[in-house]
């Protein structure tokens, strides 16, 4: 695994984050020394799954990233005869999400779509992901996409979604980052490391608020969504189809 130092250098301009081929090489390392309870985040996806994927039913990876999420319901259900759909807009993230599922997982069924995930239609579906998707996508996009992703759930699915939020109290969102700023310098990241991916991701990704997920969960259909994890300032979400 090739270590993150896309911003280890000072950079003369700053540009919007891009997932191209750079940021794919390091991403497994990138994302494990940025986002705090990662790992747990992925493995539960895996006792969800053993839950709620149905035998011949679909399971959707939206913003698959390199098929982690994917994998990790797989290990837990190799048994059952699950779709497997993994959506990316990425296609460097997709050629390599690819390969590493064809490896690890060589006899389930995958599907590999490199579209935007506002334009995949949800079919038979006992569970769907989004993790860490959402706060890429236009915030008045994104009920349209979790009504449309309700729909396409069997009775009794589930959706799954893992994202950074905000706080509502000015206290605490300073405190959250400050100690998400402390996680990162604990990994080993510098002070223009962290700034200049704060520049680079600040206009491309736009984070709710753990109330804002809730409600608009509820507004999609979902009756009982539930917050069932939280790590500083990133969240989980899973809500049921009833």
């Amino acid at each position: 695994m090739s270590q993150d130092d896309i911003f280890q250098k000072p950079l003369t301009q700053v540009v919007d984050f891009v997932f191209n081929k750079a940021v794919v090489d390091v991403f497994p390392d990138m994302i494990r020394r940025s986002v705090p309870g990662y790992d747990n985040i992925i493995s539960m996806l895996g006792v969800f799954a053993s839950q709620y994927a149905s035998e011949k039913s679909r399971i959707y990876d939206l913003g698959c990233s390199l098929g982690a999420a994917t994998l990790a319901c797989h290990q837990q259900i190799p048994e059952r005869h699950i779709k497997y759909y993994c959506i990316d807009n990425s296609q460097a993230m997709l050629d390599q999400c690819e390969n590493n599922l064809k490896k690890h997982m060589p006899e389930a069924s995958k599907t590999f779509v490199c579209d935007d995930v506002r334009n995949i239609e949800i079919e038979n579906a006992s569970m769907v992901i989004l993790n860490f998707t959402l706060q890429f996508i236009t915030p008045s996009d994104r009920l349209a996409l979790i009504k449309k992703i309700h729909n396409g759930l069997q009775p009794n699915g589930c959706l799954v979604i893992a994202e950074k939020t905000l706080f509502k109290d000015t206290n605490t969102q300073n405190h959250m980052t400050e100690w998400h700023h402390q996680f990162k310098r604990a990994n080993a990241y510098t002070e223009l490391e962290i700034s200049q991916k704060r520049a680079a991701i600040e206009n491309v990704m736009i984070p709710d608020t753990t109330e804002t997920h809730l409600s608009r969960l509820k507004k999609a259909g979902f009756q009982h969504p539930l917050q069932w994890f939280q790590c500083l300032n990133f969240s989980a979400f899973i809500a049921e189809k009833v």
